[in-house]
């Protein structure tokens, strides 16, 4: 499966982290489900960091490479003003990142409605149909009670998304224990 010769203590090591990670992912996740409003604030705090992280990035690089780049400094000042203004105003951001997510879920489902018309009669075109309706569901579920569900919707979906992905890092992390004795 790989070219290069892997480290045996490789997959040790990512059996027990991986271990240890999906635990806290499966509590967060739980933590998320049942507190839905507190994971959406959450998310969209870290998203209004990462916004602002990113506007000083952006200001350094520009920097270094060219003082006199005004559509670097502008890139700069937007990302640092938008992440302010989402830490200091939260449901203004909770309906940003909600709308984003309805336009997404729209995108993902005539994606998948197109893949699976376009598989059809193959095997598996069905699933990508099922894919696409509950992607088109999600995401009239944003867009009805927009932006109050947002509040509710945000921090649901990345409950279950933090749940599963803490249960896939649990198997994979067991299954790389067994193929290592």
């Amino acid at each position: 499966m790989w070219k290069y010769p892997i480290d045996e203590n490789l997959f040790d090591k990512f059996s027990k982290y991986s271990k240890i990670t999906g635990i806290i992912f499966i509590i967060l996740g739980i933590i998320g489900i049942i507190y839905p409003v507190f994971m959406t604030l959450v998310t969209v705090t870290f998203v209004a960091w990462l916004m602002i992280f990113g506007g000083f990035m952006a200001g350094y690089f520009t920097y270094l490479s060219d003082k006199s780049n005004s559509l670097g400094w502008l890139k700069s000042i937007i990302l640092i003003g938008i992440g302010l203004l989402i830490i200091f105003y939260p449901l203004t951001g909770i309906g940003t990142v909600g709308l984003l997510l309805a336009i997404y879920f729209f995108m993902d489902s005539f994606a998948g409605f197109s893949l699976a018309l376009s598989m059809r009669p193959a095997n598996g075109w069905i699933w990508w149909m099922v894919n696409a309706v509950f992607s088109m569901l999600i995401g009239i579920l944003f867009i009805v009670g927009w932006p109050l569900t947002s509040a509710y919707l945000i921090g649901l979906l990345v409950g279950f998304s933090l749940f599963f992905d803490g249960f896939s890092l649990l198997i994979t992390g067991s299954i790389f224990k067994k193929m290592n004795k």
